[in-house]
């Protein structure tokens, strides 16, 4: 329809804004905004967790703890309808870290231990439907809306989270009975082994809302996400996490079959403490704003490419932690 629509702008000799607009149409379709079929993503995020903090104040170890995370996201997705679609999301994660700790036992004293090194493997799959809700498109104007809904699944090596449980319960048993603790109070490093975890051992809920509107070159674009956390096999359990991020954003160029957008893209992230055995853990949670530039090129009615980059404005944390320095990421989608 929106192809018919640009064909008769063209035979009643459009001005040069009406074929700009024609751009903005194809440039929708090719992130796989309005268009039926298939996609197929390709994306990366890299952060590295550099600065340590403690309650929200920066300080400076001697000997820092850190882990660089990488993460490539394949992800398959379908356009069944112009409302319905459905997609499989396949992370592949690759941390680089280092980190100085004690290792509890009940027969010998507690032991201090450095560890450097890599993890690489599958991550945690999930599958994700979306309906779209609202939508309406002109040459001049239009706007989306789309809620999402989806399941994670326990796919990705959860055994760092058993040893932590585990050390937590040692810890426990050292103590006087009766003592008030932190699940977490036993660990001395920035980075714990919940942070080098490749799955969470959990069945989790993904919920989301994004929605979009767009008048001739300017336009705004938001979404929302909320993950339902539930208690993984090794007794651990990942707090919920809400995501809210978006912002104004310009065409700054429009050829034929090119487009180039600029976004300013701001993000509120806020994940609740986790819990060890049911018990909440003072030296997890995070509540952090971000602020930085999204661009993002499309080719034909097809190919998708953006960039962009997090930069931290605020970053509050509970207890020891190491956080992000900046949140590096990029995608590349085709549509079939």
């Amino acid at each position: 329809m929106k192809q018919a629509f640009c064909i008769l702008a063209g035979m009643l000799a459009c001005s040069a804004t009406a074929c700009d607009l024609c751009a903005i149409y194809r440039a929708g379709d090719a992130r796989g905004e309005t268009a039926l079929g298939p996609i197929f993503i390709v994306a990366e995020q890299y952060i590295p967790y550099r600065t340590s903090q403690v309650d929200g104040e920066v300080v400076y170890p001697r000997n820092p703890n850190y882990v660089d995370s990488s993460i490539t996201h394949l992800v398959g997705g379908y356009s069944i309808s112009s409302r319905f679609a459905v997609s499989l999301n396949v992370p592949l994660t690759h941390l680089s870290f280092r980190r100085t700790d004690l290792e509890y036992s009940l027969t010998a004293p507690p032991r201090l231990f450095t560890e450097q090194g890599t993890e690489f493997g599958l991550g945690d799959l999930s599958v994700i439907g979306r309906f779209n809700l609202l939508q309406k498109m002109s040459m001049s104007r239009g706007y989306v809306v789309n809620l999402l809904a989806g399941v994670k699944f326990p796919t990705g090596n959860s055994e760092r989270l058993k040893i932590e449980v585990d050390q937590a319960e040692i810890y426990r048993e050292l103590l006087p009975p009766n003592t008030p603790h932190d699940p977490l109070g036993h660990s001395i490093s920035s980075v714990h082994q919940h942070d080098l975890a490749l799955g969470s051992g959990s069945y989790d809920g993904i919920f989301g809302l994004t929605a979009s509107g767009r008048w001739r070159r300017v336009f705004l674009n938001g979404q929302a996400q909320y993950y339902l956390r539930t208690q993984g096999e090794a007794g651990f359990q990942y707090g919920n996490e809400v995501i809210i991020s978006g912002g104004p954003g310009y065409y700054v160029f429009l050829g034929e079959s090119f487009t180039v957008s600029l976004q300013a893209n701001a993000v509120f992230d806020w994940m609740a403490r986790d819990r060890i055995l049911g018990e909440r853990t003072n030296q997890t949670g995070i509540t952090a704003w971000y602020l930085g530039p999204l661009v993002s090129l499309t080719w034909g009615e097809r190919l998708n490419v953006n960039a962009g980059i997090d930069l931290p404005l605020s970053i509050e944390n509970n207890g020891y932690q190491s956080v992000p320095d900046f949140r590096l990421y990029g995608g590349v989608s085709w549509r079939f």
